[in-house]
């Protein structure tokens, strides 16, 4: 797996809050996603967003989505459906958002820390939409070219 590749995102910085618009207190809508560095190889994206500092189920996936093209930029306020038109017929698993993005939502005056990872994989793969992402995590296994992540922090009415 070569390395290189870097995502980063104008809603936050790299360890920062992650803002209110991008949790179910706000809109509820994913941040967009900038992708540097990343392998002409690469054939499409998976994307998961996890809970890392969830007390009872360790990395608590919040979004799997996977089959996105592999582009610079991933938009934000990607659509709730299996399937995602706009983003060339990406399929979204299920997770805590079922076939949609959702955004954190720790306890009350909990911080918690999410990350997002970014998997540049050397094809489409075939899970279908009730897929989670384990399945997607097995289907990738061996075809990650690159890999990057991104991590925030929430806590309602910090963000």
């Amino acid at each position: 797996m070569s390395s290189g590749l870097r995502v980063t995102s104008p809603a936050f910085e790299e360890g920062g809050w992650i803002p209110v618009e991008h949790s179910p207190l706000g809109a509820d809508r994913s941040p967009e996603l900038r992708l540097e560095g990343l392998d002409a190889r690469a054939v499409s994206l998976v994307i998961t967003f996890d809970d890392a500092s969830h007390p009872l189920f360790p990395n608590y996936n919040h979004w799997v989505i996977w089959n996105v093209p592999a582009t610079a930029v991933v938009p934000a306020a990607v659509p709730a459906g299996e399937r995602v038109a706009s983003l060339g017929g990406a399929v979204q698993g299920r997770a805590y958002g079922r076939h949609r993005y959702k955004g954190p939502k720790p306890p009350l005056n909990a911080v918690h820390a999410y990350t997002f990872t970014v998997y540049a994989v050397d094809r489409l793969i075939d899970v279908p939409p009730s897929g989670r992402r384990a399945d997607v995590l097995r289907a990738i296994d061996g075809h990650v070219l690159q890999t990057a992540t991104l991590s925030g922090r929430f806590r309602k009415g910090c963000a």
